[in-house]
């Protein structure tokens, strides 16, 4: 027989190592997507918590100067 059992124990070891880091990727991958969205949210809010865009509601009117 030329099975080796190191080599299948090496295999069966390597399985979960490799998920554990898909899973721990996953999740850092996920923990940025959400600090970018709060930048984000934080950029288009300006400094003094209102949106920068406009999009604040005064009723529908326009004010000229």
């Amino acid at each position: 027989m030329d099975r080796n059992p190191e080599s299948s124990k090496a295999k069966a070891l390597a399985k979960p190592v490799e998920s554990t880091r898909e899973e721990r990727l996953k999740a850092a991958l996920k923990a940025n997507m959400g600090r970018r969205k709060a930048q984000a949210r934080a950029r288009a809010a300006g400094p003094d918590g209102d949106p920068q865009d406009g999009a604040e509601d005064n009723g529908g009117t326009t004010r000229e100067a």
